[in-house]
């Protein structure tokens, strides 16, 4: 099957490369059915929340019955903005640490292999294993902090971890229990309370890792606790709106998964249950 949905998609109002007007164009090129925004809103990007919600609507207008339009956000568990009030849906991410800025700057786990080693060796000490244990601590209290929609690239602190050591990258062994049991004690959590996860494939399209985050091995965890999944790109590129959805899918299979889940604002039929914010979760077998 050929998934045309996508929730994870970034314009030129934050950190993306196109306006959202061309990546409506390039989804309904593509024969999406669906198509959600989810603009950041961190220490980073940041959108301009009034002039982003207008043009959301306008276009949500322009091409009603050619394709359904969501407005979303991308919030991070240690920033807060009123605007997220706004949203249809949200995105529940954890890009940085409870940590105080460095040099006055906020440092995220995936801006670069030098901007993680500066967190681990500044608050813990060059131990990554320390500071991966921290990143979900603060990640298991997603709901806590964001109420999301869903969970976004659950493991992001592994973002540069297949890259050669030369490069920054080899610098937790992810089998080892201590990186691997802390984030299956957040999993776990996390799918107690609720929460559904997004496999996100935008490391995937950028050549940082081998697979989609969460890696295969956290994901069979996540069908084993009765988690529930949804698959984004995490576009940044109009092109890459379904980049890697093929392996992301073929791998949720593996995993175990017979379904994946899409946003809706229609509520009808026997395959829809609620979601936060007023939308609905309709379930699609992926089974061949």
């Amino acid at each position: 099957m050929k998934l045309k949905a996508n929730y994870h998609t970034h314009t030129v109002f934050c950190d993306g490369a196109d306006t959202p007007e061309d990546v409506v164009l390039a989804a309904i090129a593509k024969g999406f059915t669906h198509l959600g925004f989810s603009g950041h809103m961190d220490y980073f990007a940041h959108v301009d929340a009034p002039r982003y919600f207008a043009e959301l609507r306008r276009l949500e207008e322009k091409y009603a019955g050619r394709i359904e339009i969501l407005h979303g956000l991308e919030l991070d568990s240690i920033y807060k903005d009123p605007a997220q009030a706004e949203a249809e849906y949200t995105i529940g991410s954890t890009h940085y640490l409870d940590v105080p800025p460095v040099d006055g700057e906020y440092l995220s786990v995936d801006s670069s292999p030098e901007n993680l080693k500066r967190l681990a060796d500044i608050y813990f000490g060059g131990d990554y294993y320390k500071l991966s244990r921290a990143y979900y601590e603060l990640a298991a209290q997603a709901v806590e902090r964001m109420h999301p929609t869903f969970i976004g690239h659950f493991d992001l602190v592994t973002r540069f971890n297949d890259l050669p050591a030369a490069q920054g990258g080899q610098y937790i062994d992810e089998d080892d229990a201590r990186y691997y049991m802390p984030a299956l004690a957040a999993m776990e959590q996390l799918v107690r309370q609720g929460a559904v996860f997004e496999v996100n494939c935008g490391a995937l399209n950028r050549g940082y890792k081998r697979h989609a985050y969460p890696c295969p091995r956290l994901l069979r965890a996540l069908r084993g606790f009765g988690g529930e999944i949804v698959i984004s790109s995490d576009a940044h590129r109009k092109e890459l709106l379904d980049g890697g959805f093929d392996i992301a899918l073929e791998t949720a299979r593996e995993c175990g998964f017979d379904h994946v889940n899409i946003l809706t604002r229609r509520g009808d039929g026997a395959d829809k249950r609620p979601a936060p914010r007023g939308l609905f979760w309709q379930t699609v077998p992926i089974r061949e």
